[in-house]
């Protein structure tokens, strides 16, 4: 059951957590402000865009994006306000262990990771849709309209390789599409132009196709043709904030068909899809962590807890940022690369809740 205590110290970490967020965000919003305040006159940038489409899915995004380290930082804030007077204390020297006073502690890490979770996974990505769209057209643009050499596998068996495609104007230049056969070649379609129309259809443009049957070869040519193909620029024109419009069953769906087609570049989705899931066990981790550490009352005070707790919140953002370097560059697993960061504080965590007071 919960008790009164419990309620009390739940209240305390979900109140410091919301009204840090809030301050934060608050503070990034202005600075954010100041910063594309010439872009967006610039531009002419609608009022009403600049706040809904824009701010309004800024928030949540970021807010969300560090938030477990909104839950350290929370943790290390009231836990050394209730240390400081003497709260912690009282209730240890009440016959409490310390592993009970982790209870309300672990209750609050489990909502904040729910909710968290439940918002980068389904919530934020539509929102950051429309966030992106502003961006690219009023700040800066980077989305990918252009590509060259471009090789995919449509279906098994199928082939397709283009030159360079422009996906403004719809079109790819000397586009070839080969068919095989249990690894023999039987057919290669090769054409000057091939057109984009919508859904899966596409038009090829002064094609020629030769059939491979045994030793004999037949040759089509023609000017113009329509054809249905399993792809569309988006599978190969890649953004590098696409992973973040896509909800998390999206991102499974993507990462395992580039996979299929024979696509490597889906190192960022991979990490994004991992790091979702590792932010749960990060909100645990990282109570454990601020918690064992300000429940002591010390000389220093609440500015040394803080002190502490701002230097592990940026080693924690130093071992996100170089395992994800790794990963991208290939010389770590994407899994390895978002649960690392967790793997190395975990240690951290047995380490300092064996030394808080009981």
């Amino acid at each position: 059951m919960i008790s009164i205590l419990d309620r009390y110290i739940i209240k305390k970490f979900l109140g410091t957590y919301v009204f840090s967020i809030a301050l934060i965000i608050s503070i990034a919003v202005v600075f954010d402000i100041n910063e594309q305040l010439d872009k967006f006159l610039k531009k002419d940038a609608p009022l009403p865009a600049i706040i809904f489409d824009y701010y309004v899915n800024f928030v949540p995004y970021f807010a969300n994006l560090f938030s477990s380290l909104f839950v350290f930082i929370s943790v290390i804030f009231f836990t050394s306000k209730l240390a400081n007077n003497s709260e912690i204390i009282a209730m240890l020297s009440n016959g409490m262990s310390f592993k009970r006073l982790m209870k309300p502690y672990m209750i609050s890490a489990a909502i904040i990771s729910i909710v968290s979770f439940l918002m980068s996974g389904f919530v934020i990505p539509p929102a950051n849709a429309k966030r992106i769209d502003f961006q690219n057209k009023y700040i800066k643009d980077k989305s990918v309209d252009w590509g060259s050499k471009i090789q995919i596998q449509v279906e098994p068996g199928v082939i397709a390789f283009m030159e360079t495609f422009d996906n403004k104007e719809g079109s790819g230049r000397n586009f070839s599409l080969d068919k095989f056969d249990d690894k023999e070649l039987v057919s290669r379609l090769t054409a000057k132009t091939i057109e984009y129309d919508s859904g899966f259809h596409w038009v090829i443009k002064d094609y020629s196709i030769r059939n491979f049957v045994g030793m004999r070869e037949t040759i089509i040519n023609g000017k113009h043709l329509d054809t249905t193909l399993q792809v569309t620029p988006q599978d190969f024109l890649i953004a590098v904030n696409d992973f973040e419009k896509m909800t998390t069953p999206q991102l499974y769906q993507h990462i395992k068909k580039q996979k299929d087609r024979g696509i490597g570049n889906v190192q960022s989705f991979e990490i994004e899809f991992h790091s979702r899931f590792a932010s749960i066990a990060s909100a645990f981790i990282l109570t454990i962590i601020g918690a064992s550490l300000s429940s002591r009352k010390i000389k220093g005070g609440m500015g040394l807890n803080i002190g502490i707790g701002l230097l592990l919140s940026v080693s924690y953002i130093l071992f996100m940022t170089i395992s994800s370097t790794f990963a991208v560059s290939g010389l770590m697993s994407p899994l390895v690369a978002a649960w690392f960061p967790n793997f190395v504080f975990a240690f951290v965590a047995a380490f300092v809740y064996r030394k808080a007071p009981n």
